[in-house]
């Protein structure tokens, strides 16, 4: 979908702009170059094993690539069954059409997901003389496609879930949220579902992973790569022309060295840059205690038993996040 332009403000609200930006810069996916890596993930550890020691994705690349906050608000909510846990019980549907002006045929709708097809054709074109009411509806449609098609895509690779209503119904309380700890979460998720099962099929924001693979590996770039101008995959001292400033202050950078909880709706990952202190100037410790403990598999990957109707960030999951209040959230590496 076209990025029109009287819709960037709300994505600037949104602190979405400058992925929106992207949209229109994303290079083919190099499927055996990341599937090379995907083969060296470690998912106990969260962390690629090379030959000269592990690294990893980390909220600072995300920063970097994306432009996304990694501060704030756990993206999460609902999956299913909203009636039951939205102000006035309305049905799901009845809110999607308050929100987008009418509903989907029946033939785009599976389950609580529309086709992105719809989304295209409907609302591919903003008319010259739209009202801001219409500009908000466009926005929404966008801001929908680009969480579902570039952030946290699944293997159908053609659907947008209607989990974003919630989000999408205030524009102006979008920037809150921490959408680049989701994503990255999403990401670890997905990697390690292909280590660990019989999955032929890597979903997830894969565009991170390859930008991330060509910015830690320089040798492994395209011929020609510079003219994509994507961020940092270029040089590190594009950042500044290409990346917000206020992720570069000292509050978000020390973000990126935390250790703790990446929560996307049910899905619970740990950020274990403990690991891979050198990837942010530092140098590599032996672990405490109380983090191997910490990290054993059993926890290492955490999904709510019952979440569908109900908060996927909820009471189920407060063992985890106390535990990483009490061990990791004063914890950072320099």
């Amino acid at each position: 979908m076209p990025m029109h332009d009287r819709i960037i403000p709300y994505l600037e609200r949104a602190e979405l702009y400058h992925l929106a930006r992207l949209n229109s810069q994303w290079f083919w996916l190099d499927e055996p170059l990341v599937s090379a890596f995907v083969e060296r993930w470690r998912p106990e550890t969260h962390t690629f094993h090379m030959p000269f020691g592990e690294c990893t994705v980390t909220l600072q690349d995300v920063a970097f690539q994306l432009g996304l906050p990694v501060d704030g608000e756990a993206v999460s909510g609902c999956l299913g069954e909203f009636e039951k846990y939205m102000e006035g019980g309305r049905p799901a549907w009845e809110w999607f059409e308050d929100l987008f002006g009418e509903r989907p045929p029946p033939n785009k709708v599976k389950h609580m997901t529309v086709h992105f097809t719809w989304f295209h054709e409907r609302f591919r074109v903003l008319p010259p003389d739209a009202s801001e009411e219409t500009v908000r509806i466009y926005a929404r449609a966008y801001i929908m496609m680009l969480l579902s098609t570039q952030l946290f895509g699944d293997k159908s690779a053609n659907r947008v879930h209607i989990r974003w209503l919630p989000f999408v119904a205030n524009l102006d309380d979008m920037g809150r949220y921490s959408w680049g700890s989701a994503a990255l979460a999403w990401l670890y998720r997905c990697m390690c579902r292909v280590a660990n099962m019989n999955v032929t099929n890597l979903a997830g924001p894969l565009q991170l992973l390859q930008s991330w693979i060509f910015w830690r590996f320089p040798s492994l770039r395209p011929a020609g790569f510079e003219v994509f101008s994507f961020p940092l995959a270029s040089s590190a001292l594009d950042v500044l022309a290409v990346v917000h400033p206020e992720i570069l202050t000292e509050e978000h950078s020390r973000m990126w060295r935390a250790v703790t909880t990446l929560i996307y709706f049910a899905v619970i990952e740990w950020h274990q840059v403990d690991r891979v202190v050198p990837q942010l100037g530092g140098v590599q410790h032996i672990l405490e205690d109380v983090f191997s403990r910490a990290m054993e598999p059993s926890i290492v990957h955490v999904t709510p038993r019952i979440h569908r109707g109900r908060s996927a960030y909820d009471s189920s999951q407060s063992p985890y996040i106390c535990a990483t209040a009490f061990c990791f959230a004063n914890h950072t590496f320099r």
